[in-house]
């Protein structure tokens, strides 16, 4: 009788915890959504106020909705300040006596130009050498996905990337090249439609093994 007793004294501790933490993590997500929308709102204003300093109506039908929808799309594109890369590798790092190069190439990627705000798009290729560890392969788009949605130059895109995998997985070594087409060479400055800028980051093996590094480049061509 005292066991049951205590047990269900118990059981209503953990129920009365499960709601104290239930109640407390609405209240943070209550002032996560409030912030959000301030924040949203205060981007609204400045596309009204850009808008209306180029000469624009911003009261006729096509602008509108407009500044809302640009606020949406900006934080959209940023999105990825407000992830990590810890955030989604927690569950998905392996143990595995694999020691050969593993490759995702063709990862297609859209930044934003840190200098003139318009868009850098192209394609990231990505290996690692394994020391023991291994990634779920969309892990890797996934980490791609969080560095690009940020603003950006494609230089420190690149080695966020590689650095990124790099800790992570402390691997024997990592690689990444990034293709990418400008807007900002495209539809001012030069314009120059067909350029392309091409980086890459070499760490571990990759930067002391030449073979290694020639075997990586000659893959992603293929």
């Amino acid at each position: 009788m005292e066991y049951q007793q205590d047990v269900e004294i118990n059981g209503e501790d953990e129920y009365l915890n499960i709601c104290k933490h239930n109640g407390l993590c609405k209240k943070e997500k209550d002032s996560k959504d409030d912030t959000d929308s301030n924040k949203l709102s205060h981007i609204e204003k400045a596309y009204t106020t850009i808008l209306g300093e180029l000469g624009e109506d911003v009261d006729r039908e096509g602008l509108l909705r407009t500044p809302l929808r640009a606020a949406k799309a900006m934080q959209f594109f940023t999105k990825g300040y407000k992830e990590t890369t810890q955030d989604i590798l927690n569950d998905a790092i392996f143990d595995e006596n694999h020691d050969e190069m593993v490759i995702v190439k063709d990862i297609e990627l859209f930044s934003l130009c840190e200098h003139h705000l318009v868009p850098f798009f192209g394609k990231a290729h990505i290996a690692y050498l394994p020391n023991k560890k291994v990634v779920g392969l969309s892990k890797l788009a996934r980490i791609v996905e969080i560095f690009s949605r940020r603003l950006q130059v494609q230089e420190r895109l690149t080695k966020q990337i590689a650095s990124a995998i790099s800790e992570s997985l402390e691997p024997a070594g990592v690689a990444v090249v990034i293709e990418a087409a400008h807007m900002c060479m495209v539809m001012r400055g030069v314009q120059k439609m067909n350029a392309s800028t091409v980086t890459s980051v070499m760490l571990g093996t990759f930067q002391d093994n030449p073979t290694t590094r020639k075997e990586f480049l000659a893959l992603i061509k293929t």
